[in-house]
């Protein structure tokens, strides 16, 4: 297994998560499947199993700091490290033009604060081993350059992931640990609704492109269909 990189992904057993672990498995990837619900993320392994993808599992709630350090602890000790990490539990709690405290303060947690707590316990390890994938998974919704009035909960939280990209990616720059922010668009899944004109498969390729860039590749980017797009 030690030639392998190792993947984890969060919020994994459906929509981007689910095939962004299928990718990264045909890619000869281990892949760490992770979901706030053990019942439905080990479920979603046996189906992989079932089609010839060979996933592990760990169970990770992101709004919860101590399950983020114990999924930690649980991968490094069974691994030792991991390279690529695939920031995707997302919410989206508000379909209006106004919020209120509760909805912003729960979709930061998830959104926001998850990621930055997950990127700051992978850190270390990708900095000992001298190699690190991290793609956070934001959205056009935040981006400043085009910035809507609907959602402002969810619009806000993607605007702090990307800075979160940016500051980390800041933090380690010059070496072979590459951070990026990623638009899927909008995705056939449980968030986006079938009315959404792409389907999971097109959505994951940006994911899967900036999870295994080359040495010397981009970092402290937003992407969109593998181009660079402004903030």
């Amino acid at each position: 297994m030690n030639d392998k990189k190792i993947a984890l992904v969060t919020g994994a057993n459906r929509g981007l998560g689910l095939e962004s672990c299928k990718e990264l498995a045909k890619l000869g990837i281990h892949v760490i499947l992770s979901s706030r619900d053990a019942n439905k993320g080990k479920k979603q392994v046996e189906e992989l199993a079932k089609q010839g993808i060979v996933v592990d599992y760990v169970q990770l709630n992101t709004d919860d700091e101590e399950s983020i350090q114990q999924a930690i602890e649980e991968i490094k000790k069974k691994y030792g490290r991991i390279d690529i990490l695939i920031n995707n539990a997302a919410i989206l709690l508000d379909a209006t033009e106004k919020t209120d405290k509760k909805i912003l303060s729960k979709t930061f947690e998830t959104n926001v604060i998850g990621p930055y707590l997950l990127i700051e316990a992978v850190l270390p390890m990708m900095c000992e081993h001298k190699y690190g994938r991290i793609v956070n998974v934001s959205s056009q919704a935040g981006q400043l350059a085009h910035m809507g009035t609907e959602y402002p909960a969810y619009r806000i939280s993607k605007v702090a992931l990307n800075a979160v990209t940016a500051i980390f990616a800041a933090r380690v720059r010059g070496e072979d640990i590459l951070i990026n922010s990623v638009c899927p668009g909008w995705v056939k899944t449980d968030m986006g609704g079938p009315n959404a004109p792409r389907d999971v498969e097109e959505g994951v390729e940006t994911i899967v492109w900036a999870a295994t860039l080359p040495h010397h590749g981009a970092t402290g980017c937003f992407f969109y269909d593998k181009n660079k797009i402004m903030w």
